[in-house]
């Protein structure tokens, strides 16, 4: 920035001065330029730090602006003549709730193994059969609610029902003695008209016992195979029969099968040289799972006439009595099993008695529950199955004519819990 100065000389009026007044001689006219020039610098000197302290100072700020009074910040009127505005709207609130909390995560000790919890749920499967008792005929289109399932007395929640047609995986364990050839006779019908029922999907083994028990035909689809060796079955080796033993070890054949297996038991029922007790097959059958057993009594012809000849001494009653605890056996282990037992005296009743059984084996009703009682002792567990209609009474089946027909229900009559393994 330019300072331009000014410095304003005052005029000197020089009056002639008398000659005679003069105390001294006067000035020559060449000195008075000197005396100019120092003051002209003298001047300059004493408004230099004026000048520069003007030039240090700072531009003076600008005064505030002011705010406009026509629109004020809260969207009124600024004065009493000012411009009225309508009020913004407000913002609407924002609806999402707020973001859930991260869950804290735990971090293992240093040197911990990851660790997992399994739990095992136990799960019980029953086979309903519900057949009427003069024809044997299967009972269809029964619903989930008609069935009432109790373990030791106590009502389960069923979780699952569907019914079951399925190919079959059964073995007949046949009498093949030689006690009388009317038994042989009729043990080699029920076998046959009970292979002539099966369907190619089927799979079927033979065995058959005496003294001891052998595997005549393993496990096939192939049904003259069957039909061809139950054919062959004309001379017996021994006279005993050793029905325990074979019962026991056709269980534990079948236990090494996965899935719904049936066991054909066509014999008379008595046991003559076994190995093993009666307490020892009936404890096989409760543990053995998956097994039914269905029994066809031989020996009924026999039985009957031996009867209507009447006499024979003590021998005869020992005979008769004999005969009965057999069939109370073979009785026994059907109904511990879920199978059904039959007694024929006549060939022509054998189609009859393997359609029921046909329609047992084929037409079922699966249910499935956890049991309430979770322990693992391997105590044996009673179960009991009741059908009952919507309002929760027992269920009443009647005919087209509105007769009331009678039923029956097949189911295992319990099973053995699985024991903890320490």
């Amino acid at each position: 920035m330019l300072f331009v100065t000014e410095v304003l000389m005052p005029t000197l009026k020089l009056t002639p001065i008398d000659r005679s007044h003069r105390l001294f001689n006067a000035v020559p006219p060449g000195s008075r330029l000197p005396g100019i020039l120092s003051l002209l610098v003298l001047m300059a000197l004493v408004s230099a730090p004026c000048l520069r302290a003007q030039a240090q100072q700072p531009a003076p700020t600008p005064p505030p602006a002011q705010p406009d009074a026509s629109s004020p910040d809260s969207g009124g009127p600024g004065s009493d003549s000012g411009a009225i505005v309508v009020p913004k709207k407000k913002a609407p609130a924002d609806d999402t709730p707020p973001p859930a909390p991260v869950a804290p995560k735990v971090k293992a000790p240093e040197g911990m193994p990851a660790v997992s919890l399994h739990v095992e749920v136990p799960e019980v499967t029953v086979d309903v059969g519900v057949l009427l008792e003069k024809t044997h005929q299967f009972v269809p289109n029964l619903k989930p609610g008609n069935f009432r399932v109790f373990e030791d007395g106590k009502e389960q929640k069923v979780i699952g029902f569907k019914r079951v047609e399925a190919p079959i995986t059964a073995l007949m364990i046949c009498e093949f003695a030689a006690t009388s050839y009317r038994t042989i006779y009729e043990m080699r019908n029920s076998a046959y008209a009970f292979a002539q029922q099966l369907r190619p999907q089927d799979y079927v083994a033979l065995m058959t016992f005496d003294l001891h028990s052998q595997i005549v035909t393993d496990f096939t689809q192939d049904k003259r195979e069957i039909l061809q060796d139950i054919n062959s079955l004309r001379v017996p080796g021994f006279s005993e029969t050793d029905v325990f033993d074979a019962l026991y070890e056709g269980l534990d054949r079948l236990t090494r099968i996965d899935g719904q297996k049936y066991i054909i038991l066509i014999a008379s029922g008595r046991d003559t040289f076994s190995k093993l007790t009666l307490d020892k097959v009936m404890d096989k059958v409760k543990k053995t799972p998956n097994v039914t057993i269905f029994t066809i009594a031989t020996g009924a012809v026999s039985a009957i006439m031996s009867e209507a000849r009447g006499g024979g001494g003590m021998n005869a009653s020992i005979r008769e009595m004999d005969y009965l605890q057999a069939q109370n056996q073979m009785q026994t282990w059907a109904r511990m099993t879920g199978g059904m037992y039959f007694s024929p005296r006549f060939v022509g009743e054998l189609p009859d008695d393997f359609n029921a059984i046909n329609e047992a084996i084929r037409s079922k009703y699966e249910l499935i529950y956890h049991p309430t009682n979770t322990a693992q002792d391997g105590a044996f567990r009673k179960l009991q199955v009741m059908l009952v209609d919507d309002e929760g009474q027992p269920l009443k089946i009647q005919d087209e004519k509105k007769k009331p027909l009678k039923y029956e229900l097949i189911y295992r009559n319990g099973y053995k819990a699985r024991q903890e393994v320490e």
